[in-house]
């Protein structure tokens, strides 16, 4: 899967457990769904997923991965990769836009995305089967990428990866779940809070001032593939300026969240929250004590590479040390009479 900053790579062992230990869950919502590795192990552990996320490459990874089923695209899909990689590279707007106005990526490898965007859009797929095309894509020109792992910015001199030629590879697609074929959405987070009913909700909402559209902005105009107006030195889409969020906001996050606790329709909600956030600790237990009782579970973390890695003035040159290499992760549940061995859960007490 993509490199991404946010990803619950991590925490996934320590959730499948956590879900596991419901006997009566067998549906699950993931509310604000980024790569969908939270939704492709819980669909692999059997339960039905319904995934939800506002910005489109998301809800794309969500489409392949939760909502498509192995047994009906495999096949096919293989077939389709093999041809769209052999199509010759064709510069176009994304080469222009990704490879020469800025460089996150290769000449070479950029003429062969915007050949097999083209091709993929030409195929005029049902919204399965472009997904899995489309993720294979993004996937392989993440794989070749010269970034940090966000695309606020790239790297000044060439990640070794780069160099590589683009692969395509079908996504690590599963079958269907004995629970029932999952579902991807792409909804406000309000909106599917009241628009479908779970026994458990999974909830990892954004917690500061960072947007995701605009660390992933190039995915966004992958998959989207409307060739917008660019700028900046990153060349981040115009709507990057336009699409807010509330969770992305001190003043409004608390109270956004609030809202969608209140409105989700499940038996169990599951949040996980950074102790950096902007909702703390004893304001996330105030916000879910009127759905039952509530476990607060906690795992350290390192933070992400780019705090590791220290503060640098504009020429590259290290000038100071990040206040703090480590975070915790909290991990709230709330729901009426909680299993009693939550709070002995392996991954959470060692």
């Amino acid at each position: 899967m993509i490199k991404y900053l946010g990803s619950k790579r991590l925490l996934v062992p320590a959730l499948l457990e956590l879900v596991g230990a419901f006997e009566d869950v067998s549906s699950v919502l993931d509310l604000f769904s980024g790569t969908s590795r939270v939704g492709h192990a819980l669909k692999g552990a059997g339960l039905r997923v319904l995934s939800n996320d506002h910005n489109r490459y998301a809800a794309t990874l969500a489409r392949c991965y939760v909502q498509a089923d192995l047994e009906d695209h495999r096949a096919l899909a293989t077939e389709r990769l093999a041809d769209l990689s052999g199509l010759p590279p064709k510069p176009g707007w994304f080469t222009h836009t990704f490879c020469e106005k800025s460089r996150f990526f290769q000449p070479h490898n950029g003429a062969r995305v915007d050949a097999i965007r083209e091709g993929i859009a030409d195929l005029n797929l049902d919204a399965e089967e472009e997904a899995v095309l489309l993720v294979s894509l993004m996937e392989a020109a993440d794989r070749v990428d010269s970034t940090t792992g966000v695309q606020m910015a790239y790297l000044k001199q060439w990640a070794k990866r780069s160099h590589k030629d683009l692969e395509l590879r079908l996504p690590a697609l599963r079958s269907c779940a004995p629970a029932g074929k999952g579902l991807a959405l792409e909804l406000d987070a309000l909106e599917a809070a009241r628009s479908v009913e779970v026994d458990l909700a999974y909830l990892d909402p954004p917690y500061n001032q960072h947007k995701y559209l605009g660390n992933y902005h190039v995915w966004e105009s992958l998959v989207r593939w409307d060739k917008p107006e660019v700028y900046g030195v990153a060349c981040k889409r115009v709507d990057c300026r336009d699409r807010r969020s509330a969770f992305n906001s001190r003043l409004g996050a608390k109270e956004a969240l609030q809202e969608v606790i209140q409105a989700v329709r499940a038996r169990y909600v599951v949040v996980s929250f950074s102790d950096e956030g902007f909702v703390s600790r004893s304001e996330m237990e105030e916000m879910l004590s009127p759905r039952g009782d509530v476990v607060v579970l906690a795992l350290p973390y390192r933070r992400y590479v780019g705090a590791r890695i220290g503060i640098h003035n504009p020429a590259g040159e290290k000038v100071g040390e990040v206040s703090h290499t480590k975070n915790v992760e909290y991990v709230f549940v709330a729901g009426p009479s909680l299993p009693r061995d939550l709070w002995n859960l392996p991954s959470f007490s060692a």
